[in-house]
């Protein structure tokens, strides 16, 4: 497969990329690494649409895709990367893409996304950051395409829908929200075995995780900002890592009078995933984009690399800057 030679982006009407979808075939579909229930829920929702319409598609992930989401997985057509045409789904910049980013990351045809903080890596872009997850894009897709959707595709779509949104929390959820969920529920998706499959179930391993890293929070400016730390020696002794930190990040949020709530995952000897989850008036997107990341105002992450104390000196210098703007 073949880089392409213009490297600008082409912004897509929401009826452009349903006929983009109709024109073309044989797609593979990436997610982000650390796969969450949006990019999933995008990526297994957008292929058996694609099949319904009798096209051939393939999802791919770097990283190893979570049991608990076993309930819409399933194994996917076999694509040849020569011809294929490639979209990513909830992927606001290539370097997401973890492992897959060597291969992918500059011959990506369509971008289907809901990241303010996106790059525009790829050929063609449809963008909607009004929307409180990807799945919400996708499921107007389908419905504009007039694909069947049955109820596995249902079930795909809610969880991107119910986790993007923190089972309908967030300051991203709208009215438009509540009514493609209310669709859904139309189907035989079972929403609260759903719901309580991603915000009622964990392992003994996390949970010991969970109280490994509570151990380590650091509060400041005046107790509105909390640092939670997760190292590699954590993940070793409890045998939690990967995709099972998932909802670590959720944490930060939930501690009274915090304003950016921020959660540091170690990766590697000198590199960290920095979460950051803020409230009003302060923005995550504008956080992480001094640490070279992205995302929403109330969610964003960014890799960095240092020392922990280093990593937690940028991050507060940051975070600093954003409480005085």
């Amino acid at each position: 497969m073949k880089k392409r030679a213009d490297t600008r982006c082409t912004l897509l009407t929401l009826k452009q990329c349903a006929r983009y979808l109709k024109k073309h075939d044989n797609y593979i579909i990436l997610t982000h690494a650390s796969p969450d229930g949006d990019t999933l829920g995008s990526a297994y929702a957008l292929y058996y649409g694609l099949n319904e319409i009798g096209k051939r598609a393939s999802v791919l992930c770097a990283d190893i895709i979570p049991k608990k989401y076993d309930f819409f997985v399933r194994a996917t057509d076999h694509i040849k990367r020569e011809g294929a045409t490639v979209v990513a789904v909830d992927v606001a910049d290539k370097a997401l893409l973890g492992e897959l980013k060597e291969e992918f990351g500059d011959i990506v045809n369509l971008n289907i996304d809901h990241h303010i903080s996106n790059s525009q890596f790829a050929e063609n872009l449809y963008l909607d950051a009004t929307a409180a997850a990807t799945t919400e894009i996708i499921f107007e897709l389908l419905s504009l395409m007039k694909v069947n959707i049955n109820d596995i595709t249902a079930k795909a779509l809610y969880t991107g829908l119910v986790t993007d949104t923190g089972c309908f929390k967030y300051a991203t959820v709208n009215a438009k929200t509540h009514i493609i969920a209310a669709m859904l529920y139309e189907y035989n998706i079972n929403a609260s075995e759903i719901n309580r499959l991603m915000f009622d179930t964990k392992s003994k391993k996390l949970l010991e995780l969970e109280k490994q890293v509570l151990e380590t929070a650091e509060y400041h400016f005046d107790d509105k900002c909390i640092i939670l730390t997760v190292t590699d020696k954590m993940q070793e002794s409890t045998g939690c890592s990967g995709t099972e930190l998932e909802g670590i990040a959720v944490i930060s949020r939930s501690v009274e009078g915090v304003k950016a709530g921020v959660t540091i995952k170690q990766t590697d000897e000198n590199k960290f995933k920095v979460s950051v989850r803020t409230y009003d008036p302060l923005d995550a997107s504008a956080i992480c984009k001094k640490l070279g990341g992205g995302g929403h105002k109330g969610a964003a992450g960014a890799s960095v690399s240092g020392s922990l104390a280093e990593v937690k000196e940028m991050i507060l210098k940051a975070v600093k800057e954003a409480m005085e703007e």
